[in-house]
Order: C-alpha cells, then sequence, then structure tokens
C-alpha cells in the first residue's frame, strides 16, 4: 500500500503510482484566530476528506499583525479577512520596520498551531505551512495602491522593507525546520505582467523569493504557488520547488503546457467557482478526468484547484474531488 508521502514523492519523480495523489485547502474564518481552533479545523476537514496532504492556511495577517495591521472577518466566501488598519503610511516607514521574533506573538501563535497538527498526524500525512512572499506581505502592510505608489516615489525605502520582512520570514522557516514539517506553500501574488516587466519583478520580487525558497531547501514538499493572470511563470522554472500551483484553468500556461517546462509536479486541474462551488459532483469529477487524462494517467499530477476552495464549496464537490482519483 503506497502511503501519501511515497504517492507525492513518485508524482514529483514523473512516476507511475497506485493512483494521482490528491489536495484541496480552504481558509477557516474565525477559528483562524487561535492556534488551537486553526488546528482542529485543519484536521477536522483532513479526516473527512483524506487529503495526500495537509495545507495549513491562517488568515493572511498572521505574519503581518504585529508589525500593526489590523483585520476582520467580514463575511467573504472565500474565508478571507478584510484589512481595516495598515502598518504602512508613509515610504519612511518601510524603513522603520524591525525583524520580528518568530517565537513571540503571531508567529508563535503560529507555530503552536503546526505543533497540535504534528501531535495529532503522527507522520500520518504530509503537513506545509503557508508562506506569503515579501511583496505579498508588503502589500497586506500597506495596501495595493500604497505600495504601488511607493515602489514609484521610493524604491529603495520599499526595498528595505522588503529585506526585512525576508529577514523575518527566512527566521520563520528555520523554525519550521526545527518543528519537523513538510514543506512549505510559498505564496507569491505579484508575478504578473499586470504588475512589473521581468526586470522590475526580479529587483523588488524575485531576489527576495529566491531567498524565502533558499532556506525552504531542506524541505521535501515545497509548493509555489503563482497567483493570478499574465503570469511571469518563469519564476516557476528557476525557484527549487518541487510542486508548483497556479491557476490553470483560467490562465496560460495550461496543466500539460506547464509540466512541460517543470521539473517537479504540477497540482491544480479544477476550477474553484465554476465546478467547485457552482458545479456537481459529476462536473468535478468530469474536470478530474480530463486533468488525469491530460497527464498520461495523472503522472506528475496532484489533482487540486489552482488556489483556495471557497468556504461555501459544496461537500459533495468535495467529496467528489477526492473520489476522482480513486478511478482513475
Amino acid at each position: 500500500m503506497t502511503n501519501k508521502r511515497e504517492r507525492i514523492q513518485a508524482a514529483i519523480a514523473g512516476e507511475r503510482v497506485d493512483r494521482p495523489p490528491v489536495a484541496l485547502w480552504r481558509h477557516f474564518p474565525v477559528d483562524d484566530q487561535d492556534p488551537a481552533a486553526l488546528a482542529e479545523s485543519t484536521w477536522a476537514f483532513q479526516t473527512d476528506y483524506d487529503f495526500d496532504f495537509i495545507k495549513v492556511t491562517p488568515a493572511s495577517s498572521f505574519c503581518v499583525r504585529d508589525w500593526g495591521v489590523e483585520d476582520r472577518w467580514q463575511g467573504s466566501a472565500e474565508g478571507t479577512r478584510e484589512y481595516t488598519g495598515r502598518a504602512i503610511q508613509d515610504p519612511q516607514d518601510w524603513q522603520r520596520l524591525q525583524p520580528l521574533d518568530p517565537r513571540a506573538g503571531s508567529l508563535a501563535a503560529q507555530l503552536r498551531c503546526l505543533e497540535l497538527l504534528l501531535e495529532r498526524s503522527q507522520g500520518s500525512v504530509p503537513i506545509i505551512q503557508t508562506i506569503f512572499s515579501p511583496l505579498a506581505q508588503a502589500k497586506n502592510l500597506a495596501g495595493q495602491d500604497r505600495l504601488f505608489e511607493h515602489l514609484h516615489q521610493a524604491p529603495q525605502a520599499v526595498e528595505e522593507g522588503l529585506a526585512t520582512i525576508a529577514e523575518t520570514t527566512v527566521a520563520f522557516i528555520e523554525q519550521l525546520r526545527a518543528l519537523g514539517i513538510d514543506g512549505i506553500f510559498y505564496a507569491v501574488q505579484h508575478a504578473s505582467f499586470r504588475y512589473f516587466d521581468r526586470q522590475s519583478y526580479a529587483r523588488f520580487g524575485e531576489r527576495f523569493d529566491r531567498q524565502i525558497m533558499d532556506a525552504a531547501r531542506g524541505f521535501w514538499l515545497n509548493v509555489l504557488h503563482l497567483h493570478g493572470e499574465a503570469l511571469i511563470f518563469e519564476l516557476a522554472e528557476v525557484l527549487p520547488a518541487q510542486v508548483v500551483n497556479w491557476h490553470d484553468r483560467s490562465t496560460p500556461p495550461s496543466l500539460i503546457e506547464g509540466k512541460a517546462r517543470l521539473r517537479g509536479a504540477v497540482c491544480g486541474g479544477l476550477r474553484r467557482w465554476e465546478t467547485m462551488v457552482l458545479g456537481d459532483p459529476q462536473s468535478v469529477r468530469s474536470e478530474a478526468r480530463e486533468a488525469i487524462d491530460a497527464t498520461e494517467g495523472g503522472r506528475g499530477l496532484i489533482l487540486g484547484t489552482g488556489c483556495v476552495v471557497p468556504v461555501i464549496a459544496p461537500r459533495a464537490n468535495l467529496r467528489a474531488a477526492r473520489e476522482a482519483v480513486d478511478f482513475a
């Protein structure tokens, strides 16, 4: 009997296995404000569906809250919280950021959540932690419009802030390694030609992405998530991730085109809104079958969605996604 780790490692290596791995993940609003509650909800979700890895999804503010942001749960169908207070107002504020201690505050709380999940899992399922890129964290500190205003007005000041964010993130990853989890889910939100040309992204994004992913090299299951459209997909070809996840059903490259460009596995195949929320079990199974057939029976594929599954996705559709791989 192939276990979950062996199944994913086979997918990364492009080998055939008993069935393609499958993983879905979601937010747990309100529960994500307490480490024990988030661990309990995450484990209950895993127990219900038996996915091949657990992607732990805290509120995006977990890594920036101790720099002074404020946020509130306001009912988003994605399960995300709305930012109500930003830490960055003036360009000089980027230079005032000080590195955070990952053993204190909100970062320490997330480490506690992971400790509880590790106690529950006892090695039965790989666990990976969401890590937001420094640019994504900067967006949450300042707001998208202000971030880009400052990038034009005072790029050096923003770079200094990004360096501080990266330093803190690397220190947090070192604590993750000490815990013994299996990898990170590295969420990149700005590797898109809608935001940057290639040279500008290299300056403000890629050099920090490389720093983070280099720090995570000791893990065996790092998932790179490229968010949005008009992707700078070249990033996926140069960063050392074992798995790449993007909105393959809504933006180029297609799943099979992306797979041809990468060394490891791809994660995707399912549309999260049109299929997982608004579809039915038959449409979920049909879309899963398309993805499996396109990848030669699911070789090198982890079936999933391009981003978080909305919290309003019907249970029957979630079950259909899990069961679809059993008949591959």
